[in-house]
């Protein structure tokens, strides 16, 4: 292991790649720039990383400090999510990311040559506009020189019980980001193996789509189309009746992205819908940043077949390329299995509120316009919910 691995952040939200690096490199870590926009956001980073310099504008940011071995992207994913504008590249927002290439292409001019970029997206940007934004991005790989590898994880795989999608880009002049993404692959969750005491669900949908999960909470979002933090449900059917279905704590959300418990206190400001949830939604899983920087450490063997892929439709959920060629590759969504965490042991169940009889009720509306919902017991617990909440005997919070 090197004396020292230095990152720089850009996009950082609240340090989700950063603190994975962290558990990954130890003492060995030395973060020396972060970049971030948002005053919460900021005020969680002041916190845990007081002694680094906190750049407030990636537009007006012109350099990057000497010697970085890894910058890190996660981008906002605004205009590129399904549960976004889907405006693609070109939005305001995920159209930030020229600003990156704008500074890597200063580093490249002093001769300061970048070792690795890692950046991390959703993978509606694959299928968006026929993938115009992978596209984007690997022309500007192309055009610095740099050879690429992504791949679509499940946050899953670092034993978390989130199901999380989100796409990892590694590039480098020099090294060969193959032999960290595609080293390790696993045959997947094993499904019969999960519990069936807690389902995630989104109770902002209903008619056409639920969010679905088992044992686990479908992908915590920075926020709803509407732009109100909407943290997903859960449904739990071993519980008393007026707590069956619930809305977990924002601890219990920090929890499920990797983080410690109470990580984004410092942006609390003691209302209902304040910015931690958004937060929250918006980072990268800890485990996935921390398996990734364990991998570039120690880079494994690349020796899995690759077929040609001519650019037709969306992108492959897993791809390399050098110059114009780019290689399809084919690796499950999780690289390895940490022990699974189930969703009823993350939950505090005495901290999480009922879901509020609005929420509810305008949740079952939607459930009855539809066929979605008919697992079993489901639609008689969220009914009763909806009656109990009815009466005023629930704490309301949504």
């Amino acid at each position: 292991m090197p004396d020292s691995f230095r990152v720089a952040g850009l996009f950082a939200g609240i340090g989700g790649i950063e603190t994975g690096l962290r558990h990954a490199l130890g003492d060995q870590l030395e973060t020396v720039l972060l970049c971030e926009s948002w005053e919460p956001a900021q005020q969680v980073l002041k916190a845990h990383f007081p002694e680094v310099e906190l750049h407030e504008d990636v537009a007006t940011l012109k350099d990057l400090p000497a010697q970085v071995d890894l910058v890190a992207a996660g981008f906002p994913c605004t205009d590129l999510s399904q549960a976004g504008r889907t405006a693609g590249i070109g939005g305001k927002q995920s159209g930030l990311v020229t600003h990156l290439f704008e500074v890597l292409r200063l580093v490249d001019g002093r001769g300061d040559q970048l070792p690795w970029l890692l950046i991390e997206n959703v993978p509606n940007m694959l299928a968006l506009d026929r993938g115009k934004a992978m596209a984007y991005l690997v022309k500007e790989l192309d055009s610095l020189g740099y050879r690429w590898a992504y791949r679509v994880v499940d946050s899953r795989f670092t034993g978390v019980p989130q199901r999380r999608r989100r796409v990892l880009l590694l590039a480098s002049p020099t090294e060969d980001p193959r032999a960290v993404l595609f080293a390790d692959d696993s045959e997947g969750l094993d499904e019969e193996g999960l519990h069936e005491d807690a389902f995630g669900f989104y109770w902002t949908e209903g008619r056409g789509g639920l969010g679905w999960a088992r044992d686990a909470t479908p992908t915590f979002k920075g926020g709803s189309t509407v732009g109100i933090p909407s943290p997903p449900a859960v449904w739990l059917p071993d519980e008393k009746p007026g707590r069956k279905v619930v809305i977990p704590c924002i601890e219990d959300g920090e929890a499920l992205q990797g983080f410690e418990r109470g990580w984004t206190q410092a942006a609390d400001l003691g209302r209902r819908n304040g910015p931690r949830w958004k937060l929250v939604g918006n980072a990268v899983t800890v485990g996935v940043a921390q398996w990734a920087a364990e991998r570039l450490l120690s880079p494994g063997t690349f020796d899995r077949p690759s077929t040609e892929w001519s650019r037709m439709g969306a992108w492959p959920t897993a791809a390399w390329g050098e110059g114009e060629k780019i290689w399809k590759v084919d690796v499950s969504e999780f690289p390895r299995l940490a022990p699974y965490t189930h969703l009823r042991e993350l939950i505090d169940v005495d901290k999480a509120s009922p879901l509020s009889h609005r929420a509810a009720s305008g949740f079952w509306r939607r459930l009855q316009e539809g066929n979605l919902g008919r697992y079993p017991g489901f639609r008689i617990d969220v009914a009763e919910h909806v009656d109990l909440a009815a009466t005023g005997s629930l704490a309301l919070t949504v």
